[in-house]
């Protein structure tokens, strides 16, 4: 959309011209009337809506953040809110409706067309992160008896809100054949030949249970426009398209996103410090317990050796820890990633733990090498309490052995959680710096201990 289509619009909701809104935005798309909604002032947003037909207002909830959408919802009657879903595809009526009180909603349901409130009831009752929650019952399947002409006579005749392109062919069970082009149902050699004489296998389907991730992965993997969503008796009872898949792809790499910062992407719409404080701080509170066990670790070392030689090994505690945060952080977010695009399989988990340990190592021993130098020409003339050479060795080993131990055990943890079917998302947040942190602390002062012991012997 042109960027200057948008100064009309915006001078009259400035001025308040409601009257000439209709004509504008009827121009644009929904996705755009959303965007101009959502960056309105709050009082004027029910009024921008007021403004939209029935039809556009279905598309442009369909395209509204959930906050947004609540905000609007609020203020309208049940009745006009059956007006507005009259106009939706049954998937999206069901989004919707889920977003609404229960008494609200029931109240819609009750005013809706008994056939269309059936099947959102139906879609309702399907988890919301399943196959089920996601799919469409608004599709075409035809017994395979039928010729191409009196398919072609049934698509002509019926209503729906998604384009179709080709049409599912069922046996008496419901239960699915295959699929047959509208293209193949055009041909004019086609037209009096039986539908299971045309139709095409289908190896790719899913089931109302079927978790929303694994959707998109095999949509994205065979690059498929649309999927067919079988029951449990693997009956033909919707089916899912790719622009759904965009929104679950979207929503699963913010979900990702927001769990690396240990966050959640509620907290956008949040408008209380307190609420945004208690969505973070549980996640805060490991990095507070990093730091008392960290506290600890100094406490136990100062009581083997000297505070001189404490100190002088303190100058160097930042560096090794956040290099060891920093190569844990990145190996667990590889992993996490290919993870979620299905890139690893059992095979390759010792491989991959064997690769992650050899990067590691080589990245240990050019960073150790780095600041064995530094400890050595440029710190190690001030510190008295080692030689700087001793002082160079001990720091530089210290941090091949901290990025080594955090490259493995960055990957270990999202493979072990995804075994236990467990989010590996998680494990990219606070958890895996807070724990390489406590390890690299670890791992630096036993190192100098034991270095220490031998040198001294």
């Amino acid at each position: 959309m042109d960027i200057h289509s948008k100064d009309p619009i915006q001078y009259c909701i400035r001025n308040q011209c409601w009257s000439e809104l209709p004509e504008l935005l009827s121009k644009l798309h929904p996705a755009d009337i959303a965007d101009i909604i959502e960056h309105s002032p709050a009082d004027d947003q029910p009024q921008i809506f007021d403004s939209l037909s029935d039809e556009l207002k279905a598309a442009v909830l369909s395209e509204m953040a959930d906050a947004t959408e609540a905000d609007l919802l609020e203020d309208l009657t049940p009745e006009e809110i059956c007006d507005i879903v009259d106009e939706m595809a049954p998937d999206d009526a069901a989004d919707l409706l889920g977003e609404l009180e229960d008494t609200k909603s029931a109240e819609v349901l009750q005013l809706m067309d008994k056939e269309d409130s059936a099947e959102v009831r139906e879609l309702l009752s399907y988890a919301e992160d399943t196959a089920g929650g996601l799919m469409n019952t608004d599709f075409v399947a035809l017994h395979g008896t039928k010729t191409a002409q009196q398919a072609l006579d049934h698509i002509s005749q019926i209503d729906t809100h998604e384009p179709v392109y080709s049409a599912y062919v069922i046996d008496a069970e419901r239960r699915l054949i295959g699929h047959v082009g509208i293209w193949l149902l055009l041909r004019n050699e086609n037209r009096q030949k039986k539908l299971e004489d045309l139709t095409e296998s289908l190896p790719f389907y899913v089931h109302t249970g079927t978790d929303q991730e694994d959707v998109a992965q095999m949509m994205t993997r065979y690059n498929l426009n649309s999927l067919p969503v079988l029951d449990d008796d693997d009956r033909l009872v919707g089916r899912i398209t790719i622009d759904d898949i965009m929104d679950v792809l979207e929503e699963e790499a913010s979900e990702d996103i927001f769990k690396l910062a240990g966050s959640s992407e509620e907290e956008l719409e949040y408008s209380s410090p307190l609420q945004a404080s208690r969505a973070r701080l549980p996640w805060l509170l490991i990095t507070l317990t990093t730091g008392f066990v960290t506290s600890m670790i100094l406490k136990l070392f100062m009581q083997r050796i000297s505070l001189l030689e404490v100190l002088a090994l303190s100058f160097f505690v930042p560096i090794v820890m956040g290099m060891g945060g920093n190569t844990g952080i990145q190996s667990s977010t590889l992993i996490i990633r290919g993870l979620a695009i299905g890139s690893f399989n059992e095979q390759k988990l010792y491989r991959l733990l064997f690769r992650e340990l050899a990067t590691g190592m080589l990245m240990g021993v050019i960073c150790g090498s780095v600041i064995g130098v530094w400890a050595r020409f440029v710190i190690g003339d001030s510190v008295t309490a080692f030689s700087p050479t001793f002082l160079a060795f001990t720091v530089g080993l210290a941090l091949f052995s901290a990025m080594m131990f955090a490259a493995v055990f960055g990957a270990f943890v999202p493979l072990a959680l995804n075994r236990f079917k467990i989010d590996p998302a998680v494990a990219s947040g606070p958890f895996v710096s807070a724990s390489n942190d406590i390890f690299a602390l670890l791992i630096y002062y036993s190192v100098t201990f034991l270095l220490i012991g031998t040198h001294a012997a």
